[in-house]
Protein backbone atom coordinates (compact mmCIF):
# COMPACT_ATOMS: atom_id res chain seq x y z
CA UNK A 1 0.00 0.00 0.00
CA UNK A 2 2.63 2.64 1.06
CA UNK A 3 4.79 1.35 -2.27
CA UNK A 4 0.88 2.11 -4.10
CA UNK A 5 0.98 5.91 -2.25
CA UNK A 6 4.29 6.62 -2.98
CA UNK A 7 3.79 5.92 -6.87
CA UNK A 8 0.12 7.98 -7.09
CA UNK A 9 2.33 11.05 -5.34
CA UNK A 10 5.43 10.91 -7.51
CA UNK A 11 8.07 10.04 -5.06
CA UNK A 12 9.95 6.92 -6.47
CA UNK A 13 13.64 6.69 -5.83
CA UNK A 14 14.70 4.60 -8.68
CA UNK A 15 17.41 6.32 -10.99
CA UNK A 16 16.31 7.71 -13.91
CA UNK A 17 18.09 5.79 -16.83
CA UNK A 18 17.82 7.53 -20.22
CA UNK A 19 16.58 5.50 -23.05
CA UNK A 20 19.69 3.94 -25.13
CA UNK A 21 19.81 5.19 -29.04
CA UNK A 22 19.93 2.20 -31.78
CA UNK A 23 22.86 0.59 -32.45
CA UNK A 24 22.12 1.09 -36.10
CA UNK A 25 20.47 3.22 -38.61
CA UNK A 26 18.88 1.98 -42.43
CA UNK A 27 17.74 4.10 -45.01
CA UNK A 28 16.19 3.19 -48.59
CA UNK A 29 14.54 3.09 -51.78
CA UNK A 30 12.50 0.85 -53.73
CA UNK A 31 13.01 1.38 -57.47
CA UNK A 32 9.18 1.72 -59.18
CA UNK A 33 10.75 -0.60 -62.55
CA UNK A 34 13.52 -2.78 -62.41
CA UNK A 35 16.52 -0.63 -62.57
CA UNK A 36 19.85 -1.64 -64.93
CA UNK A 37 21.08 2.18 -65.13
CA UNK A 38 24.17 2.85 -63.38
CA UNK A 39 23.49 6.69 -63.34
CA UNK A 40 20.61 6.19 -61.70
CA UNK A 41 21.60 3.39 -59.38
CA UNK A 42 24.62 5.85 -58.06
CA UNK A 43 22.37 8.70 -57.72
CA UNK A 44 19.87 6.46 -55.66
CA UNK A 45 22.98 6.01 -53.22
CA UNK A 46 24.34 9.73 -53.19
CA UNK A 47 20.49 10.11 -52.42
CA UNK A 48 20.99 7.78 -49.01
CA UNK A 49 24.38 8.54 -48.23
CA UNK A 50 22.73 12.29 -47.75
CA UNK A 51 19.91 10.64 -45.74
CA UNK A 52 21.85 8.36 -43.63
CA UNK A 53 24.39 11.25 -42.58
CA UNK A 54 21.38 13.85 -41.82
CA UNK A 55 19.51 11.02 -39.61
CA UNK A 56 22.84 10.13 -37.90
CA UNK A 57 23.83 13.95 -37.16
CA UNK A 58 19.95 14.64 -35.90
CA UNK A 59 20.28 11.86 -33.67
CA UNK A 60 23.91 12.85 -32.45
CA UNK A 61 25.83 9.51 -33.47
CA UNK A 62 28.47 8.58 -35.79
CA UNK A 63 28.72 5.58 -37.81
CA UNK A 64 32.05 3.21 -37.32
CA UNK A 65 30.42 0.36 -40.33
CA UNK A 66 28.36 0.62 -43.17
CA UNK A 67 25.82 -2.22 -45.02
CA UNK A 68 25.33 -1.92 -48.48
CA UNK A 69 22.06 -4.21 -49.51
CA UNK A 70 20.82 -4.29 -53.08
CA UNK A 71 17.55 -5.96 -53.92
CA UNK A 72 17.62 -7.69 -57.28
CA UNK A 73 14.37 -8.93 -59.36
CA UNK A 74 13.16 -12.16 -58.47
CA UNK A 75 14.20 -11.91 -54.92
CA UNK A 76 17.66 -11.87 -54.86
CA UNK A 77 19.57 -10.54 -52.48
CA UNK A 78 22.91 -9.06 -52.49
CA UNK A 79 24.62 -7.20 -49.11
CA UNK A 80 28.25 -6.16 -47.97
CA UNK A 81 29.83 -3.81 -44.76
CA UNK A 82 32.66 -1.95 -44.77
CA UNK A 83 34.23 -0.39 -41.33
CA UNK A 84 35.04 2.82 -41.63
CA UNK A 85 38.09 4.13 -41.31
CA UNK A 86 36.99 6.65 -37.95
CA UNK A 87 33.41 6.76 -36.87
CA UNK A 88 31.63 9.89 -38.63
CA UNK A 89 28.44 10.99 -39.81
CA UNK A 90 29.65 12.84 -42.36
CA UNK A 91 28.34 12.97 -45.94
CA UNK A 92 31.62 13.16 -47.84
CA UNK A 93 32.97 10.10 -44.73
CA UNK A 94 29.67 7.99 -45.98
CA UNK A 95 29.92 8.27 -49.70
CA UNK A 96 33.52 7.30 -50.41
CA UNK A 97 32.93 3.54 -48.91
CA UNK A 98 29.53 3.36 -49.86
CA UNK A 99 30.56 3.77 -53.82
CA UNK A 100 33.63 1.22 -52.50
CA UNK A 101 30.37 -1.40 -51.40
CA UNK A 102 28.48 -0.51 -54.44
CA UNK A 103 31.75 -0.78 -56.67
CA UNK A 104 32.28 -4.49 -54.75
CA UNK A 105 28.70 -5.54 -56.03
CA UNK A 106 30.24 -5.12 -60.06
CA UNK A 107 26.95 -4.97 -61.02
CA UNK A 108 26.86 -5.29 -64.66
CA UNK A 109 22.92 -6.34 -65.90
CA UNK A 110 21.55 -6.50 -62.07
CA UNK A 111 18.03 -5.50 -62.50
CA UNK A 112 17.67 -3.74 -59.06
CA UNK A 113 14.48 -3.51 -57.32
CA UNK A 114 15.56 -1.74 -54.18
CA UNK A 115 18.56 -0.29 -52.25
CA UNK A 116 19.30 0.30 -48.37
CA UNK A 117 22.23 1.95 -46.84
CA UNK A 118 22.25 0.94 -42.97
CA UNK A 119 25.47 2.81 -40.36
CA UNK A 120 26.70 0.04 -38.07
CA UNK A 121 27.65 0.28 -34.57
CA UNK A 122 26.86 3.80 -33.85
CA UNK A 123 28.39 5.72 -31.13
CA UNK A 124 27.68 9.06 -29.59
CA UNK A 125 29.09 11.79 -31.63
CA UNK A 126 30.17 13.49 -28.12
CA UNK A 127 32.31 10.79 -28.23
CA UNK A 128 34.63 10.82 -31.49
CA UNK A 129 37.44 12.39 -31.33
CA UNK A 130 37.82 15.38 -34.03
CA UNK A 131 40.81 15.50 -35.64
CA UNK A 132 41.87 19.03 -36.54
CA UNK A 133 42.45 19.57 -40.21
CA UNK A 134 44.12 21.91 -42.02
CA UNK A 135 42.22 21.05 -45.25
CA UNK A 136 40.06 24.10 -46.03
CA UNK A 137 37.84 22.08 -48.75
CA UNK A 138 37.11 19.49 -45.73
CA UNK A 139 36.16 22.62 -43.32
CA UNK A 140 34.08 24.45 -46.24
CA UNK A 141 32.05 21.30 -46.92
CA UNK A 142 31.18 20.52 -43.15
CA UNK A 143 30.00 24.34 -42.67
CA UNK A 144 28.05 23.74 -45.67
CA UNK A 145 26.49 20.21 -44.55
CA UNK A 146 25.24 21.92 -41.43
CA UNK A 147 23.71 24.94 -43.23
CA UNK A 148 22.30 22.25 -46.02
CA UNK A 149 20.95 20.48 -42.65
CA UNK A 150 19.51 23.48 -41.26
CA UNK A 151 17.41 24.42 -44.79
CA UNK A 152 16.13 20.78 -44.25
CA UNK A 153 15.15 21.61 -41.32
CA UNK A 154 13.50 24.79 -42.07
CA UNK A 155 11.80 23.70 -45.52
CA UNK A 156 11.44 20.03 -45.42
CA UNK A 157 13.66 17.02 -47.08
CA UNK A 158 14.59 16.79 -50.66
CA UNK A 159 14.86 21.05 -50.91
CA UNK A 160 18.84 21.20 -51.35
CA UNK A 161 21.52 18.09 -51.40
CA UNK A 162 24.24 17.29 -54.00
CA UNK A 163 23.03 17.89 -57.67
CA UNK A 164 23.34 14.10 -58.47
CA UNK A 165 20.64 13.03 -56.15
CA UNK A 166 18.10 15.47 -58.37
CA UNK A 167 17.94 13.10 -61.18
CA UNK A 168 14.62 11.46 -61.26
CA UNK A 169 15.35 8.02 -58.95
CA UNK A 170 11.72 7.50 -57.57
Amino acid sequence: GRLAADRARGVDPRPVVPRALPASAAVGRDFPQHTLDGATVRAALLDLVVRLGRLLRHRGQAARGLTLTLRFAGGARWEKTRRLERPSAHDDDLRVPAYRLMDAAALQRGRLTGIELKGEDLVDAGQVAEQLSLDRAREARLAAEEVSDRISDRFGPGVIGPAGTFCDVS
